[in-house]
């Protein structure tokens, strides 16, 4: 088995833990450190678009798995060690840490969560785990933006912003924003405005094979993915989002996503 090991490295916990995975399971599977993790290890790694292992653990927070996630060449099994705060997708405590990659050892179940595919103008970006956030890229300006779910207008919205998220990004920034919170197995995605200026604007839940599209009707805006990823788009450019093709994989632990919800977001 081959083991990759990615680590926030601005963190010396995570780092440490990281090591001593690698360590634990010296002799019985192949380590492969990323290259941020590597290096600070003073060992050789290799970059995330080149990983080809059969799961992936990381050490650090939800962050440290989205920027995985974005980066990795193709769909492979993620866990998570949690050393941040909340860690809804990192879930796994680090004193729980060499448990979980003991039970890798043995075999291990996975989930398969709907991603989004986003464009802008016809050109691909990096798609969504959590969500794609649209926002003006002058703070305290109101983003004006026309919404279309499969070529119906949703509204003509005026709101600092909106986001466009999975479920799994639905206990994310979609909740903070006033979002449902919708269980990772459902067929959708959320529409979500940030501070909308009518009293009838409210979020919305769509099937998740519909296209939805949002063009900028003025000023510049910024869109962000997964926080990850982010550029400037401009007045007229059309934001189209799909479900992907491909799906993001997580290991599946202990804990149920009502439990996490509960113990987690109370």
């Amino acid at each position: 088995m081959r083991i990759g090991i990615v680590s926030r490295c601005d963190i010396e916990e995570a780092t440490d833990l990281a090591a001593k995975i690698g360590r634990y399971i010296k002799g019985r599977a192949d380590a492969i450190y990323d290259d941020q993790t590597a290096r600070a290890l003073g060992q050789e790694g290799m970059g995330l678009e080149r990983f080809d292992v059969d799961v992936i653990v990381t050490v650090g927070g939800d962050g440290t798995i989205l920027r995985v996630l974005q980066n990795i060449p193709h769909p492979i099994p993620v866990v998570g060690i949690n050393v941040g705060k909340v860690g809804f997708l990192a879930e796994v405590s680090p004193e729980r840490a060499l448990r979980v990659v003991e039970n890798l050892l043995d075999g291990f179940r996975v989930s398969a969560h709907s991603r989004l595919a986003v464009s802008v103008n016809g050109r691909r970006l990096p798609s969504a785990t959590n969500e794609a956030v649209i926002v003006t890229s002058r703070p305290a300006k109101i983003l004006e933006c026309s919404i279309k779910v499969d070529d119906h207008v949703l509204y003509v919205l005026r709101a600092d912003g909106v986001i466009v998220a999975t479920p799994t990004g639905s206990t994310a920034y979609a909740m903070s924003a006033g979002g449902p919170i919708v269980d990772p197995r459902v067929d959708a995605f959320l529409i979500v405005p940030l501070a909308p200026y009518r009293l009838s604007v409210r979020p919305w839940v769509v099937y998740g094979e519909s296209t939805v599209v949002i063009k900028i009707e003025e000023k510049d805006a910024a869109i962000v993915i997964d926080g990850q990823y982010n550029e400037t788009v401009h007045k007229d450019d059309e934001i189209r989002f799909d479900k992907d093709d491909q799906k993001s994989l997580f290991v599946l632990v202990e804990k149920s996503f009502f439990e996490k919800v509960l113990t987690k977001l109370r």
